[in-house]
């Protein structure tokens, strides 16, 4: 007999966050298309990507706990010179210290190709953290599952990419084909023992309903067959996710974690967001996907990672803060000590103005703000930089900082106690101030150093008969 319902067959659950009953409205079956979808309307190579909108909001839905995972060592590591092993576990070390004792930090993720690598592999898991968990990168073959489970891990991360342009273009597959080697790569993985996580590749240019979740909806299947996590990783490799509400699939960002999570059956715990700069929205697109769903925000130190970079891992410990309200144990100085560690022992310069980390991030140069810094410093640093970063605000010296910013650096670096602000109408602060002018005035265009300022300090002190300088402030 015919059916006249086209929901008789589909179950009824009960949706936990709103307790209410609800039924799946839509089945989603892989559209193996004959052409590739490489949506020309939104992505015009000759000209400028396009954001379009149809309004369609879906929910935030911020999981109970969030987390960020760690690759520093895979896509970090391919837009520089290799990390020592020594380098590799040093900063695994500090990692493991900025997670702090809740492992905020929750896995860091290794390549294997190079014995240096498996060096590095080694020496942090014998270290015996629980956080960050040591996870791998490898080619999906049977022998690199091998590898993976000598080696004693449990989870490895798998390129699966999902847009046309890498599944026609790239593979020179069409979606059937891709799906099912994919998938079977994926059971050979999870033969061997080992969790597999599933690199989404590209997904902001994927068709979402007529591929991706359809894959979502057989890895979940697997997941169930052998009774291990099966995790997906929705990477934003080209940086076109956007976090506007009411954009269209694929670039809007709540579209795709609410897919991933609604429709393809994939649990928040499961799943994670990579982001990549391109467009100045990795950190923005990152927290987003926490709103909507998503547990894991994958992050690299310093944002440093492929073309624009990666979502910086250190950005994430504030966002998490800011939802969240605290930093559920991370222990925030050690960003400030693996800039220095970066910049002393791995010669990579992070850009000045790099946030919490740059050596501009908190100095000012105005005179205006340095008169405000000196009146109460919240006025104008972002928050107490010294407790949370070691970091005390400070001012640096050119022509445009005037007294006050004069009196603000000597207060700064001889770390007076408010009690002992330095007058900026004082005899020595007049006398450094006459200074700096003439040096501008002789045609300096450069910032004035701590050296060169040490040493007008000294001879103004000297000129005035004062021995005891740090008394005399």
């Amino acid at each position: 007999m015919e059916k006249n319902n086209i929901f008789e067959d589909r179950p009824i659950t009960m949706n936990g966050s709103n307790n209410l009953l609800q039924i799946q409205e839509h089945m989603y079956i892989l559209d193996n298309v004959e052409k590739p979808n490489v949506f020309r309307n939104m992505f015009p190579y000759s000209e400028v990507p396009k954001i379009p909108f149809n309004d369609r909001t879906v929910p935030h839905n911020m999981p109970k706990e969030i987390w960020i995972t760690d690759t520093t060592f895979r896509d970090g590591q391919q837009s520089r010179a290799p990390y020592t092993t020594e380098q590799i576990v040093s900063i695994y070390d500090e990692l493991h210290r900025l997670g702090g004792p809740n492992g905020m930090i929750r896995a860091s993720e290794f390549f294997l190709y190079s014995k240096k690598d498996r060096d590095a592999v080694y020496q942090c898991m014998e270290r015996g953290y629980a956080f960050p968990e040591v996870t791998s990168w490898i080619r999906a073959s049977k022998e690199d599952f091998k590898l993976v489970r000598e080696i004693g891990m449990k989870e490895t991360g798998i390129l699966v990419s999902c847009s046309d342009y890498h599944i026609f273009l790239k593979l020179k597959m069409n979606r059937k084909q891709a799906m099912e080697h994919y998938l079977n790569v994926i059971r050979e993985c999870l033969e061997e023992g080992i969790s597999p996580r599933c690199h989404l590749e590209d997904i902001t240019r994927a068709d979402i309903y007529g591929y991706v979740v359809p894959f979502c909806l057989e890895l979940m299947k697997l997941q169930e067959e052998y009774g291990l996590p099966v995790k997906v990783r929705a990477c934003d490799t080209m940086g076109y996710g956007v976090n506007f509400p009411g954009a269209v699939i694929p670039r809007s960002v709540p579209g795709i974690v609410y897919a991933l999570h609604t429709h393809g059956g994939v649990p928040g715990e499961c799943m994670e967001w990579h982001g990549h700069n391109d467009f100045y929205k990795a950190v923005v697109n990152s927290t987003t996907a926490w709103l909507y769903g998503c547990c894991g925000v994958n992050a690299s130190l310093f944002g440093i990672g492929e073309r624009t970079g990666n979502t910086p891992l250190e950005a994430m410990v504030f966002e998490y803060a800011q939802l969240k309200g605290d930093l559920n144990g991370m222990d925030t100085t050690v960003i400030t000590e693996l800039a220095q560690y970066y910049e002393k022992e791995i010669g990579y310069e992070i850009p000045p103005r790099t946030p919490f980390a740059g050596k501009n991030f908190n100095v000012t140069r105005a005179g205006i703000h340095a008169d405000g810094l000196l009146k109460n410093e919240e006025i104008y640093n972002v928050f107490d930089t010294e407790k949370f970063l070691n970091r005390p605000v400070s001012c640096a010296l050119s022509d445009t900082s005037g007294l006050a910013g004069i009196a603000h650096w000597l207060h700064a670096y001889f770390h007076l106690d408010a009690a002992k602000q330095v007058d900026k109408n004082s005899g020595i602060v007049k006398a450094m101030k006459q200074w700096v002018d003439e040096e501008y005035a002789n045609g300096r265009v450069t910032v004035l150093t701590d050296e060169e300022i040490l040493a007008c300090l000294d001879k103004v002190c000297a000129a005035q008969g004062i021995t005891d300088v740090k008394a005399a402030l």
